[in-house]
Order: structure tokens, then C-alpha cells, then sequence
């Protein structure tokens, strides 16, 4: 599935706001939540739904961009926006990402854009890595430790799943495959109403069939293609 940035939109002049609002939704990684006139606005909309960042004028009355950023204990990226280049060394002082000088066209935007997206990878990659490396999994009377990084597939079954590993019997399991996901990595995708793969263990995929090194072959399922076929995307290595 691709990576999309959830963010808000905050500026105070309406026609600033629909240009930053058509910028955002032309950035296919970028998901607008909710545009706001005020600082107060945006926190109404981020009780109800968190978001990874922030495109924000400095200058709103009431309460301005840099003093609603300051405040906020749990930040997310920013990018300040604003006509006023006296403001750029105080909007780094609260580690914003970019710093937009107003009038701006889309390229410069494109630009700020881009670089959200490589921080937002670059905490991906910190969350990943503090993930635990094994899972203790119950099977019959016993708790058996598996490195998640043997994991091939897993096999829903009813109530059990059955988990295939690497160089190891599967093992089955009284978990539901709702549980199974929720407990693994994002490279961890369900492909099928009773199988969830470990997209690094894939070795070939042929017409939506995964292939894997124990001969193993699943084919990814309609219900979930779309999904699949985003995940992929995103990490395809070939000509345009």
C-alpha cells in the first residue's frame, strides 16, 4: 500500500488556503484531513484525527502559526508558510521540515513535499527498528519464541492459524488472522481472506502469484488486489 502523510492545511486567508488545499491534492503520498482558518480549528480537527504533519501560515490572529507549533507537546512535521523571510530562523527553532516564502508556485511546494516524505521514511525506519526482533506464540500448553524475520506466510484456519517458517515445522496457533497482522511489521500483508505473506521473503511474483523459497505459491485474491498492487508500487524498481 503506498505511503500517504496525513496533514492539515491552516492559513487564515481563504484563497491562501485553496491554493495550499489544490497543492496538497495534487501530491499523490499527501492525504488531506482538514482544512482550518485558525489554530483552534486545527486543534478541533486533530482531537478527532491525528495527523503526521502540518502546512501552517505564521501570521493568523489570535493565536499565530510559530506560538500554536511551540505549544504542541506531541509535534507533527511542519512546514511554515508565510510571507515574512524575518520569520525562517525562528520557525527552525521548533525543527520545522521546510519553510515556504509566499508567493510560491507548486514546484516549490512539490519540493517541501518531498522532503516530509523523506523524514516521515526516515521515522518509519526508527518505529521499525524498535520492533521487537521475536514473538512468543502459544502453542498447546507451551510458549514457543519465533523470529519474525522467519516467518514465510501464515495460513488462517478457523480459529488457529498456522505459521511457516523458515527452515522449521509450521506451527499452529489459537489466534485469529486479524491478531496475526496487528502483531506484525507493515512488510507483513494480507494478501487473502486465509494467508498474510512476509513481503521480504517473496522471491517472485508472476500474475498477482507469490512464490517463495520452499516452493510455496499464493495467489493474492481480488478482495485485496488493490491494496496489494499500492504496496507494490511503491517499491518497484523500473522505467517510467
Amino acid at each position: 500500500m503506498m505511503t500517504t502523510i496525513k496533514c492539515l492545511a491552516i492559513d487564515d486567508e481563504p484563497i491562501a488556503l485553496e491554493k495550499l488545499k489544490t497543492y496538497i491534492e495534487k501530491v499523490p503520498f499527501l492525504e488531506l484531513i482538514a482544512c482550518c482558518e485558525s489554530a483552534f480549528e486545527a486543534m478541533q480537527a486533530m482531537a478527532t484525527t491525528p495527523v503526521d504533519a502540518i502546512f501552517i501560515d505564521i501570521n493568523m490572529p489570535d493565536l499565530n502559526g510559530l506560538d500554536f507549533i511551540s505549544s504542541m507537546t506531541d509535534r507533527p512535521m511542519v512546514v511554515f508558510i508565510t510571507a515574512y523571510a524575518e520569520y525562517a530562523v525562528e520557525s527552525y527553532k521548533v525543527s520545522a521540515v521546510d519553510y515556504i516564502l509566499k508567493p510560491y508556485d507548486f514546484a516549490t511546494f512539490q519540493r517541501a513535499a518531498n522532503k516530509l516524505m523523506r523524514q516521515f521514511e526516515l521515522i518509519d525506519r526508527a518505529k521499525q527498528k524498535s520492533e521487537p526482533d521475536t514473538l512468543y506464540v502459544k502453542v498447546d500448553y507451551r510458549y514457543v519464541n519465533i523470529r519474525i524475520s522467519d516467518i514465510l506466510y501464515i495460513k488462517g484456519m478457523s480459529e488457529y492459524v498456522q505459521i511457516f517458517l523458515e527452515d522449521r515445522k509450521p506451527l499452529m496457533v489459537l489466534l485469529s488472522m486479524k491478531q496475526a497482522l496487528e502483531s506484525l511489521p507493515s512488510h507483513f500483508l494480507q494478501v487473502h481472506r486465509s494467508y498474510i505473506v512476509n513481503m521480504n521473503k517473496v522471491e517472485e511474483i508472476d500474475r498477482l502469484h507469490l512464490r517463495f523459497g520452499d516452493g510455496a505459491q499464493i495467489a493474492v485474491s481480488e478482495s485485496y488486489k488493490a491494496a496489494f498492487q499500492d504496496y507494490l508500487k511503491a517499491r518497484v524498481l523500473e522505467k517510467n
